[in-house]
């Protein structure tokens, strides 16, 4: 009876995932920081699963990081918003998939604005085609990029070349993840496990062997805040942030941490750099700095695919104590080689190399 109290609890927090046939949204951050990322997803999905995701090259940023900083207004948004749909509907998708957990956010409280208040539904309808000319139908299914790789996660662990395991002591990595505000904390039904137990990274990484670390401040914010840090003379309140959690993080000496969300990636990634080279402060084990990683990186190790062509090498703390412990191969000559052989500048002032 326990059990199945518990398993009635729980199917609350599911999510219904489409199985094929996305519309692709790419992130403005994701494709400027971490490239490789949504390369990954789309040669895995196309290629590895063989399922049909498309993007159309007229879709533009959601404006989402300008909504945020009270630069774009509502209505303005809402508009941008439904000429991605109109996209969509052009192409002949009905069901979305989100790379970027800003976007992610601010098409559910669109979605959920229309639903309570249709008078703005039919608003968004006339400035649309007033603009453009376009009408647009609203997604029958809609889920981050995170979900899609959590839906295929024992797909992905039965290929696994490498599992989260260091291979020299047999152990399971410690993995600390970090889940996006605007993926579950803004409306939780939208997302896999909710805002009280989200499941979209905790359940990817122990299907690939890994340990999950529980910690104080592990539903704590990445110190992003877009206005705490959009504005130059609000950055302290931002690395301030980051900084607690990161010391929260730091006594169960975690051997990565992995994010769902760009902006949270790139800055649990840099604050690092930062804090060091201020304070000298690292937080990882041993003295260096704690490696993170997105999904789409993680899931693209864990088949075997070239760290180089994930884009590892873009990010400031690097990857290669991480590597060593799951005994992924890798040539470091190639790290910074173009895909023609030519070798790029290396960087000055990397961390844990």
């Amino acid at each position: 009876m326990e059990n199945e109290g518990k398993k009635r609890v729980w199917s609350e927090y599911q999510k219904e995932i489409a199985d094929d046939h996305f519309f692709y949204v790419r992130s403005c951050i994701r494709q400027s920081f971490f490239p490789g990322s949504e390369q990954f997803f789309l040669d895995f999905m196309r290629n590895g699963l063989g399922k049909d995701v498309f993007e159309n090259p007229s879709h533009t940023t959601c404006t989402g990081i300008g909504y945020h900083g009270d630069i774009v207004p509502i209505e303005t948004i809402m508009t941008v918003v439904a000429r991605h749909f109109a996209l969509m509907k052009e192409s002949g998708y009905k069901n979305i998939a989100i790379s970027c957990v800003t976007s992610f956010g601010i098409y559910t409280e669109i979605l959920e604005t229309w639903k309570h208040f249709p008078e703005q539904l039919e608003r968004t309808r006339e400035f649309l085609f007033k603009a453009t000319g376009r009408e647009f139908d609203v997604p029958e299914n809609m889920a981050h990029t995170s979900d899609i790789i959590y839906k295929f996660r024992d797909e992905i662990a039965s290929r696994a070349k490498y599992r989260l395991i260091n291979h020299q002591t047999g152990e399971p990595l410690k993995v600390v993840e970090h889940i996006g505000c605007h993926y579950s904390k803004m409306f939780p039904k939208h997302g896999v496990g909710g805002a009280e137990f989200p499941r979209v990274l905790s359940g990817m990484a122990e299907a690939w062997g890994g340990e999950i670390i529980d910690y104080p401040e592990r539903r704590h914010c990445c110190g992003f805040g877009f206005r705490q840090y959009l504005v130059q003379a609000n950055r302290g309140y931002s690395v301030s942030n980051t900084a607690k959690k990161f010391a929260s993080m730091e006594p169960y000496k975690p051997d990565f941490i992995l994010t769902n969300c760009p902006g949270c990636n790139m800055f649990m990634d840099k604050w690092q750099y930062t804090i060091r080279e201020m304070e000298g402060v690292t937080f990882g084990p041993s003295g260096d700095s704690i490696p993170v990683l997105t999904y789409e990186e993680l899931a693209g190790l864990v088949l075997g695919y070239n760290p180089w062509n994930l884009g590892l090498q873009y990010h400031m703390v690097q990857s290669e104590p991480l590597l060593r412990k799951m005994g992924v191969e890798f040539d470091p000559e190639d790290k910074y080689k173009t895909k023609d052989g030519v070798q790029m500048p290396i960087p000055r002032n990397l961390i844990n190399c």
